[in-house]
């Protein structure tokens, strides 16, 4: 054996030692776990509302998690493709405060919760139109009517682009899920002409109906969700393409509605034992976002009764609970007694 192969070989078997030597990630290892511990667990079902996603194969299962410097930590169906619903809301609503400003949100829209299930009408009426938030249907439908642009096709433009920014990629829409969904929104064209008699919808509410349900629809899997948290979680900029998606002053402001209306009904609940803010999907996707950090998410179709993926809000309590990700979990300092 030359010198040179001898060299090679224990460059080789050095690096080896190493790699062997060196321990497993954390981030790993929470992933891993939690997703081996969840892999069979058959509670919920798909939502059946929506004949395409009644469709969709319940077993599909990912976990993705990418970090504020870029790092990459996923297992299961990361690759599955599956509509994106009602997580839109969130970059909706990035673009409006965007363009119009913060104080326009609070004006137009509403910011807390209304104590209504998410496509109530009740809540509605109760308010006037008023004291919505950008993640009921109400208000999400008006904040896509106050996107920038003149038409409809300018408003989608720019909704479409926001997505793709904070994805890292070009996207596209699932035209099965969307022409499923055109087909059985007849409370969500009701929602958007009450808004309009109240004076809180800002476009046609036909077209921003349509608009809304174009953006629900949009394909996406479980890695570029990650991204898109991961995007939050860095400060508004993309922590893969480096580029600067939403101004850092605007994100705490998404974040404070994400913790207070992200996972509808039980956004209390997800609060109180996982502490991130979140933003699930009946399509069975949720993304939650730990600032500075990290941003995760889970995709698996199968939903419990408030419309929140079962086995995606274990994971991600799993995970952020191994790395005490709860970013209202402060240790107490040590220091002198008063």
């Amino acid at each position: 054996m030359n010198l040179a192969r001898s060299l090679a070989v224990l460059l080789a078997l050095s690096l080896s030692l190493a790699a062997r030597a060196a321990p497993p990630d954390p981030i790993e290892v929470a992933v891993d776990a939690a997703w081996e511990k969840y892999r069979t667990l058959q509670e919920g079902k798909n939502a059946d509302y929506i004949p395409a996603l009644a469709r969709v194969d319940p077993k599909l299962y990912g976990i993705s998690v990418v970090t504020v410097d870029g790092k990459v930590f996923e297992k299961g169906d990361v690759a599955a493709r599956f509509s994106i619903q009602s997580i839109s809301k969130v970059f909706t609503l990035a673009s409006v405060i965007e363009h119009s400003g913060a104080k326009a949100v609070l004006d137009k829209i509403g910011v807390d919760a209304t104590g209504q299930v998410f496509n109530s009408i009740v809540a509605i009426e109760q308010h006037k139109g008023a004291e919505m938030n950008p993640f009921v249907n109400p208000g999400a439908i008006a904040t896509t009517s106050l996107v920038e642009g003149a038409t409809g096709e300018e408003k989608w433009a720019r909704i479409l682009a926001i997505h793709e920014e904070a994805a890292g990629r070009k996207l596209t829409v699932d035209e099965t899920v969307y022409r499923s969904e055109a087909a059985t929104n007849g409370r969500n064209q009701a929602i958007a002409k009450l808004m309009q008699a109240y004076g809180r919808l800002y476009f046609d509410p036909g077209e921003s109906t349509d608009i809304y349900t174009r953006q629900c629809a949009i394909s996406v899997n479980v890695h570029d969700l990650a991204v898109m948290a991961a995007t939050l979680a860095n400060g508004g900029r993309n922590p893969v393409t480096g580029k600067q998606v939403v101004s850092s002053a605007n994100v705490p402001r998404i974040l404070a509605i994400m913790a207070t209306a992200g996972l509808y009904d039980d956004s209390g609940i997800w609060l109180y034992q996982v502490g991130l803010p979140g933003k699930s999907g009946v399509g069975g996707g949720i993304l939650a976002v730990a600032p500075g950090r990290f941003g995760i998410a889970v995709f698996s179709p199968p939903l419990d009764a408030t419309g929140n993926s079962v086995r995606a809000q274990r994971a991600i309590r799993d995970v952020s609970s191994a790395l005490d990700a709860n970013p209202y979990s402060v240790k107490a300092r040590k220091g002198q007694a008063p």
